[in-house]
């Protein structure tokens, strides 16, 4: 037990290396936060304008341009998108590390929210369109009022699925530099040549935060039904 106690001291205790991990808590939590608005953002607009499209056979670009996007998010993997981000679009500009790695988040996370809710969309039985079209309804009301609220229950599920997938992707952005919870164990233990206690702990704090997630979003779905 004592030298359990040593090795911990001298891999969390010893010269304030807990700081490492604290830093790299906040660090992926606010990348995570800010990509998950972003990926909200990104999804809704595209998912909508395909249904609008579908229904209207208007926004043909916009249309073309979103299914361009997601087709190429979806077939090509996350870190090569945050390497292309940094290395190549960010090379020459002094920007926040943060702010890269939230935007790289993000926009990988708005492909796969859009296939969530135009599924999510389809879902809701056409009856219940047309029935509001037939009170003159616009297309606006009919979304806002009959569909969405609707198919937003039903994503509710995928959706946690992939905030907590985002979170567990977040370890990437070491590759750039950026002071992760990932990257946070791999630091203290590249110092002390122990790295036991460094990424048991980061396991652990990964599991606390996605059972969380889960715990949240499971209260949200017993709230809606």
């Amino acid at each position: 037990m004592e030298k359990i106690y040593q090795d911990f001291y001298n891999s969390i205790i010893y010269q304030d290396r807990y700081q490492y991990i604290l830093k790299g808590v906040g660090n992926t939590i606010l990348i995570a936060f800010f990509a998950v608005i972003l990926g909200i953002l990104i999804g809704i607009i595209i998912s909508l304008t395909n249904n609008y499209h579908k229904e209207t056979n208007r926004l043909k670009i916009l249309n073309w341009l979103g299914n361009a996007y997601v087709t190429i998010i979806r077939g090509t993997p996350s870190l090569l998108q945050l390497m292309i981000i940094y290395y190549v679009i960010f090379r020459t500009v002094d920007i926040n590390l943060i702010i890269v790695g939230s935007l790289s988040f993000g926009i990988n996370s708005g492909a796969y929210v859009s296939e969530i809710i135009r599924a999510g969309i389809e879902s809701i039985d056409v009856g219940q369109k047309e029935a509001g079209y037939a009170l003159g309804l616009s297309y606006t009301k009919v979304m806002n009022k009959i569909v969405l609220p609707q198919a937003f229950k039903n994503i509710l599920p995928a959706l946690g699925n992939e905030f907590i997938t985002l979170l567990k992707e977040t370890s990437v952005a070491s590759y750039i530099g950026i002071l992760e919870l990932t990257k946070a164990g791999d630091i203290i233990a590249s110092r002390t040549y122990n790295y036991f206690f460094p990424l048991i702990i980061v396991a652990i704090i990964y599991l606390i935060l996605t059972t969380g997630m889960a715990r949240i979003l499971k209260r949200v779905e017993r709230r809606l039904r």
